[in-house]
C-alpha cells in the first residue's frame, strides 16, 4: 500500500514540482529555461533559493553539526519495490521502507521519499551546487521529509519540511560498481513519462562512505525546481563520489526530455546567498585546522633551531 502511495506522488509530482506551467533547463529549451522560472511559480524569484555556490572560507563553523544517523540505509527495509521514471527533467527513483536521517542538528527525524539527479554532458559539468566556483560532473539528491508531516503536501508548506542531502560527483578512471544497477536500469525509462519498477538495495550504496560522511555544509534554502518552495535544510557534503567517465556518458546520453532532445545540463544556476549563512561541520574544517597546526609547528621549529 505505502509503494503504490509513493508512486502516485511521484507520477502527480514530479521531481516535488507542484505547478502546472511547463518549465525547463535550458539545453531542451530557452523558452521555459531558469531565468523564466519566476514568471509563473513567484517563490522561484524569492530570496532563500537554491542551489548555491558554497564559499569554503565564508563558512561558518558550528559545533553542533555532527555526525548524521542513518538509519535503514545499510540494508533493504521493504519488500515493495520502488518506482524509477524519466520525468522530463531528470531520473527519479522513489524509495520506500523506514530509511530515516536524523543528527546533525535536524530538528526532527526525516524520512527518505526519493532520490534524483543532475548530470552535464561527457565534457561539461553538471551538478548544482558548486563548491568556490567549481562544478562537479554531477550530483545526487536524497529527499527526506519531516516525519512530523503528515504528507509531502503539508511538508511542502513549512520551512523545515524537507531535509535533501547532496552528493557530488568527480571523474574516476575505474567504474563505481555501486552504480550499476541503476545505470543498467536507464534503456527502461529513456522517454519522458517512462517508468518501471526497481528492485530495492540499501541506499548507502549510492553514497559516500561512512568515514566520510562528517564533512558537510548546511544552510537553509529551496526545491531546486518550480515551484521553488522555501522548505529545505540542505546538506550538502564535501567529499565526492567517484564515477569513471563510461558511466556518466550513460546518463547524457541514453535519456531524453520531452521534445526528444538529449536530457544533458539538467541543472538550476547557483542562486544568490541573500545574506544566508552556510555553516560547516567540525570534520569540515579539519583540513584548515591542520594546516594551522602545520605552520605553528613550522614556526616553533624555526624559533628553536635559530
Amino acid at each position: 500500500m505505502h509503494s503504490l502511495i509513493f508512486l502516485f506522488i511521484s507520477l502527480c509530482l514530479p521531481f516535488l514540482s507542484l505547478g502546472a506551467v511547463n518549465w525547463c533547463y535550458k539545453a531542451e529549451s530557452e523558452t521555459c529555461e531558469p531565468s523564466t522560472w519566476k514568471n509563473h511559480y513567484q517563490i522561484c524569484g524569492m530570496q532563500k533559493q537554491s542551489p548555491i555556490n558554497i564559499v569554503t572560507e565564508k563558512a561558518k563553523y558550528e559545533s553542533r553539526l555532527d555526525a548524521i544517523i542513518f538509519e535503514g540505509y545499510d540494508r533493504v527495509v521493504t519488500d515493495n519495490q520502488w518506482a524509477i521514471q524519466n520525468d522530463g527533467h531528470s531520473i527519479q527513483v522513489t524509495v520506500n521502507g523506514q530509511i530515516t536521517i536524523k543528527g546533525g542538528d535536524l530538528p526532527n527525524t526525516y524520512k527518505a521519499i526519493q532520490l534524483h539527479y543532475h548530470w552535464g554532458t561527457v565534457s561539461e559539468p553538471g551538478s548544482e551546487h558548486t563548491i568556490d566556483g567549481k562544478q562537479y560532473p554531477m550530483e545526487l539528491h536524497v529527499v527526506h521529509q519531516n516525519q512530523k508531516y503528515n504528507s509531502l503536501e503539508d511538508a511542502l508548506t513549512h520551512p523545515d519540511g524537507l531535509a535533501v542531502l547532496g552528493f557530488f560527483f568527480v571523474e574516476s578512471p575505474e567504474d563505481n560498481s555501486n552504480m550499476k544497477k541503476l545505470i543498467d536500469v536507464l534503456k527502461t525509462v529513456q522517454q519522458t513519462g517512462n517508468k518501471t519498477l526497481l528492485t530495492p538495495f540499501p541506499l548507502n550504496e549510492m553514497i559516500l562512505d561512512k568515514e566520510k560522511l562528517g564533512k558537510y555544509y548546511r544552510y537553509s534554502g529551496s526545491l531546486t525546481t518550480p515551484t521553488c518552495n522555501e522548505v529545505v535544510i540542505w546538506t550538502v557534503f564535501a567529499e565526492a563520489i567517484p564515477i569513471s567517465r563510461s558511466q556518466l556518458k550513460t546518463f547524457s546520453e541514453t535519456v531524453f526530455y520531452s521534445n526528444s532532445k538529449p536530457m544533458v545540463l539538467n541543472f538550476r544556476p547557483v542562486q544568490n546567498l541573500n545574506g544566508r549563512t552556510v555553516y560547516v561541520s567540525d570534520s569540515a574544517v579539519i583540513p584548515f585546522n591542520a594546516a594551522v597546526l602545520s605552520a605553528l609547528l613550522a614556526v616553533w621549529t624555526s624559533i628553536l633551531f635559530n
